[in-house]
C-alpha cells in the first residue's frame, strides 16, 4: 500500500509503500493501510518492552532517567556514554562485558565528535549499549548467568520474550537477531500499537507506566538532542515514541490513540511523515508535527520537492 510519494519540482518520482495502523483509546482500529495483521520485526520499537521486563525481573536502577536509557536508540553524545558506562561501573561491569558490537555514534554530531578526538568504533558508543547494560544489571539482580545474556534460550531472553507477548496480546512469530545481537521477536503492527497504548495508559506506579513515564520525561536520552523520537516526545504533550529499524515507528497518546507503522523498504525519510498523518487521525497536533509532516527533497542544495504521506 502507498503510505508516501516522493515529488520533485511537482513530479511524483517514486512511492513508499508500507503499512500502518491507527487505535483508538479503546484499542479498536480507527483507520489503517495495508496489512497490520502480519508479523513484523519491530527492531528498536521494541525497547519500551524490553525495558517493562526488566524491570519486572528485578532490574535496579537509580532513577527515571537510567530507565529511560535502558530503553534507548541512543546517539552516543557525551551524556549518553557517561550515563551507560556508571549503569555498568555501579554494578562492577566494563564495557568488555558488553555483547552489542563495537560501533560509531549514529548521531552525526556525536560520531565527528568522536572521530575528531581520535576515537574508534567502541561497544558503549553503539546506540543499543544502554539496553544491554540493563540486561547485564538484571542478570545480576536475579541471578542469572551474565554468560550468553543475549542468546534466546537465556533465562532473561525467555522472561523477556513472555513480557513481549503479554503486552503486544500476541505469540512471537518469529525471533530472530537484531543489529545489536540481541533477539528481536516477530509481531504484528496491531499488536506492537497495542503496546505502547497499554504502557501510557496503565496505573502510576505500575511497571508499565513506570517505563512510559521516564521515556517522556527524558526524551533526550532515549534518542537524541536531534532524534526525531525524542522532538516529538518534547512537542506533543503526553506522547510515548519510539522509531526502529528499517522504516518502523510507534507512539502513543494517554485516552486518546496509538499508531505503528512500517515502511516497507526501510526508509526512514518516510516513516515521519506517515506517522503525522496517522496522528492527524487522532486529532493530536501540535507545531512540531507540522514541522515533520514533510520531508524536505533537495536539489542544488535547495528544497524542489518533498516526501509527503499518500494515504
Amino acid at each position: 500500500m502507498p503510505l508516501a510519494e516522493v515529488v520533485r519540482s511537482g513530479f511524483v518520482e517514486g512511492v513508499h509503500r508500507g503499512s500502518v495502523v491507527v487505535l483508538d483509546a479503546a484499542g479498536e482500529p480507527v483507520a489503517g493501510a495495508g496489512d497490520v495483521t502480519s508479523p513484523i520485526f519491530p527492531r528498536s520499537s521494541s525497547k519500551p518492552m524490553q525495558a517493562v521486563g526488566m524491570l519486572r525481573a528485578g532490574l535496579p536502577l537509580t532513577g527515571p532517567a537510567d530507565v529511560a536509557l535502558v530503553a534507548a536508540s541512543h546517539a552516543g553524545e557525551e551524556f549518553h556514554v557517561e550515563r551507560v558506562t556508571a549503569l555498568l561501573r555501579d554494578a562492577g561491569l566494563t564495557e568488555e562485558a558488553l555483547h552489542c558490537p563495537p560501533d560509531l555514534p549514529f548521531g552525526e554530531a556525536a560520531r565527528e565528535a568522536v572521530l575528531r578526538a581520535g576515537g574508534g568504533p567502541a561497544r558503549v558508543l553503539m546506540n543499543c549499549s544502554g539496553k544491554h547494560a540493563g540486561m547485564l544489571r538484571t542478570c545480576l539482580a536475579a541471578g542469572w548467568p551474565l554468560d550468553g545474556y543475549w542468546r534466546p534460550e537465556h533465562p532473561l531472553q525467555q522472561h523477556l520474550t513472555a513480557t513481549i507477548e503479554e503486552v503486544t496480546g500476541e505469540r512471537a512469530a518469529a525471533v530472530g537477531v537484531d543489529g545489536c545481537g540481541a533477539p528481536v521477536l516477530a509481531v504484528s503492527l496491531t499488536g506492537l500499537a497495542r503496546a505502547f497504548l497499554r504502557l501510557v495508559g496503565a496505573e502510576p506506579g505500575t511497571v508499565e507506566r513506570t517505563v512510559a513515564d521516564a521515556m517522556r520525561a527524558y526524551p533526550e536520552l532515549v534518542g537524541g538532542t536531534q532524534a526525531e523520537d525524542t522532538r516529538l516526545m518534547r512537542g506533543v504533550p503526553g506522547l510515548l515514541a519510539k522509531i526502529g529499524a528499517e522504516g518502523v515507528i510507534a507512539a502513543a497518546v494517554p485516552e486518546v490513540g496509538a499508531v505503528a507503522l512500517k515502511i516497507d523498504d526501510g526508509a526512514a525519510r518516510a516513516r515521519t511523515p506517515v506517522l503525522v498523518s496517522a496522528l492527524a487521525r487522532l486529532n493530536v497536533r501540535a507545531p512540531v508535527l507540522t514541522e515533520y509532516a514533510e520531508s524536505p527533497l533537495l536539489g542544488g542544495g535547495l528544497p524542489v520537492g518533498a516526501i509527503r504521506p499518500a494515504w
